[in-house]
């Protein structure tokens, strides 16, 4: 009931790498920005249902310490929910959607090629909200590089159009970002 209510949600597609070298990928739809400044996202890796284990990119987070988020856009959603799969902590989820790795400049873990946006983060803290099956952790990053894709901005903001983001809705929906409307806020 709580996903089904909370929508559309952002996804947040976490690149890692573990502290042995294998790359890892996974979406996440709770996600959001926590600060401006310094600039802070966050998400929020739920834990194993059938043993409460982390998952692979909250054990690699806390190993190395370091993570990227890159914004899932229409054309590649498909290869995300690819992703989306469990797979073993040694199985590239890059090469099994078939997406490109990229070389982050400032954090080891790579960034995804077709993502128009993406943020190299370090890890600032990880709240355990619950170790319980299905429980979750909040994991903080700090935005220490911003790569936004040439054409998508327009008078010095992301055009939505361009940028062409989806969400998750309940279950296996997902929503487009094509259907918006404006209200300017009150003055004070």
């Amino acid at each position: 009931m709580l996903i089904g209510a909370v929508v559309p949600r952002p996804i947040a597609f976490v690149s890692t790498v573990s502290a042995a070298g294998i790359r890892n990928l996974a979406p996440f739809s709770f996600f959001t920005v926590a600060s401006a400044n310094p600039p802070v996202v966050c998400f929020a890796p739920m834990f194993r249902a059938q043993d409460s284990s982390a998952k692979d990119t909250l054990a690699n987070i806390r190993e190395t310490g370091e993570f990227v988020v890159n914004i899932v856009s229409e054309d590649f959603g498909p290869q995300m929910n690819v992703t989306a799969g469990e797979y073993p902590p040694e199985v590239d989820e890059f090469e099994v959607a078939g997406l490109t790795p990229l070389a982050s400049e400032a954090v080891k873990p790579a960034r995804v090629a077709e993502a128009r946006v993406q943020m190299e983060c370090v890890l600032r803290e990880v709240v355990v909200v619950s170790s319980l099956p299905l429980g979750g952790s909040l994991v903080l990053g700090e935005v220490v590089r911003l790569h936004v894709a040439d054409g998508i901005v327009t008078d010095y903001r992301i055009d939505p159009d361009k940028l062409a983001a989806i969400g998750r809705m309940g279950g296996p929906t997902y929503a487009r970002t094509r259907d918006r409307f404006e209200m300017e806020r009150p003055g004070r």
